[in-house]
Order: structure tokens, then C-alpha cells, then sequence
């Protein structure tokens, strides 16, 4: 991997947020190309339960101040950045007071899941793109992890579909188990059609539940990687019947080696 670009956007990731099959590959990915040479950016939503002064998050001004339209709504984007130190590794964080101040990242007090879940993704998606083009980053890889950020690849390959930054960049969707239970708001695909998105690349979210996002994003993937052992529902079986790459679930000891393999023979080929 030495010299590749490789991004990542990620719903989570150590030591921002608690450990789970999400955060902790979302940590482990990059710290894998990272130590083999490749040059990363991680990008990841500043949920407002991220400790900011413990982490050192700070303000980009110059990479801050655009507006993205979010359902016919002007939405701020901030930009914050914070290193792990230990790895030397920079993550960018996208902010927005209306999105992402409370004090928790998909569910409320009595776990429901917050009703603009999906424009929350919406708003991450475009705030990632919006802000890689700012940093004039063109990367060989986009790597994406969890559900908040599944909407990247449809993005990428409908809406930004001419930005030339992103011509040659292949898409890979990490795939884990159950991401919640229930459905994001059923406006959802009216939200993305408003983005000039046709319905037929989105029907799946007429019923927006988990399986259904994930299906939208591996469609609009070059290759996927299964993250878990056990996917639930048709999942598993809608990605046995696609004619792309797909990595078999390997543990995170296998990782480091499975990972890098799949990216060379398999994605970048």
C-alpha cells in the first residue's frame, strides 16, 4: 500500500467512542495502511457525547463556513480535526449544531432512534465530499464503515458523479451485523430524490431499515467486505449475488494481511 490514498469515513471509531466491531476497524483499517506506507484521511461525524477538550478537537476555519442544502434547508458545515496520537493519525470531524450537539450519536434517552437519523447521514455524506474537495485529496480508495455513512457511495457515484477528484477512486463498504432495529424516517428516499437522485437507484428505501441502506451502498460499491460473520435477514444473500469483489469475514488477526491482499488484487486491479 505504500504511497495509495486511502480514505476512510466512518459511523465510529476508538478512541472517540466506545469499543464495538465498528469503531474498533474503523481504528484498525487505517492503522494497517498507515504502518504499511499508504497516506489515510479518516473523516467521522463529531457526535456531541465526543469529550472535546480531552481529544484535543479544534476548528478548521479555512476548511468551515460552507452551507450544504439538506431537504430544501441551509445546513452550516464545521470542520474539526484531532490526532491519535500514538499512531500520528489526523481524523476529521463533521459538525453541525443542528445534526450533532446533542449529547449522543443515534438514540435518545429512552433509545429511540433520533427521527433525522437519515438526514443526519445526508448531511455526513455531502459534509465528507464537500470537504475532501476543499483539501484537493484525490484518493485511490474510499473506504466506508457503519451505517451513518452508508449513503457515501450513492453519493458519490449519482450526485458528485462529474466531480473529477473522485474519477478513478474505488469505493469499498465494510458491511457489519445488525446496525439498528426499526426504520429511519420514511421521507428518506423523498430527501434523496431532492438531490436529483432517481427514485429507481434508491428503492430500497421505501422501507429505510438497515439492510435496505446497506443494500443502496453496496450497490454503489466497487467491492465489499463482510465485517461480520453473521448478517441478518436477505443481507448476506443480496451480497452473494452481486458480480463484485467481496471479502469473506476474517477476524482481526487475519485482518492486517486479508485486507491489504484484497485492496491490491482485488479493488485497485
Amino acid at each position: 500500500m505504500n504511497g495509495k490514498k486511502v480514505l476512510f469515513v466512518s459511523s465510529e471509531l476508538v478512541p472517540y467512542l466506545p469499543e464495538n466491531p465498528v469503531s474498533l476497524m474503523s481504528y484498525e483499517a487505517p492503522r494497517m495502511v498507515n504502518s504499511s506506507g499508504g497516506q489515510i484521511r479518516i473523516f467521522m461525524p463529531r457526535y456531541g457525547n465526543i469529550n472535546e477538550r480531552r481529544h484535543q478537537l479544534h476548528e478548521v476555519i479555512r476548511l468551515s463556513g460552507m452551507n450544504l442544502v439538506i431537504n430544501d434547508m441551509d445546513m452550516p458545515l464545521i470542520i474539526k480535526v484531532a490526532s491519535i496520537p500514538r499512531e500520528r493519525i489526523q481524523v476529521y470531524f463533521i459538525d453541525n449544531d443542528e445534526y450533532f450537539k446533542r449529547k449522543a450519536t443515534f438514540r435518545d434517552s429512552e433509545g429511540n432512534l433520533f427521527p433525522d437519523n437519515d438526514e443526519r447521514a445526508i448531511f455526513f455524506a455531502k459534509g465528507v465530499v464537500e470537504t475532501v474537495k476543499k483539501l484537493n485529496w484525490s484518493p485511490d480508495i474510499i473506504h466506508v464503515h457503519g451505517w451513518m455513512a452508508s449513503l457515501l457511495p450513492l453519493y458519490l457515484r449519482k450526485y458528485y458523479s462529474d466531480e473529477p477528484l473522485f474519477a478513478d477512486s474505488r469505493i469499498v463498504t465494510s458491511v457489519y451485523g445488525k446496525g439498528f432495529e426499526g426504520n429511519l424516517d420514511m421521507e428518506m428516499i423523498n430527501k434523496i430524490a431532492f438531490d436529483g437522485i432517481d427514485k429507481d437507484e434508491i428503492s430500497a428505501l421505501v422501507q429505510p431499515d438497515y439492510n435496505n441502506l446497506l443494500k443502496v451502498a453496496v450497490d454503489h460499491s466497487d467491492a465489499v467486505i463482510l465485517a461480520s460473520d453473521e448478517l441478518e435477514g436477505d443481507l448476506k444473500e443480496y451480497i452473494d449475488n452481486l458480480s463484485k469483489p467481496v471479502l469473506p469475514y476474517v477476524t482481526l488477526q487475519e485482518a492486517e494481511e486479508a485486507y491489504t491482499n484484497f485492496y491490491k488484487t482485488e479493488v485497485l486491479k
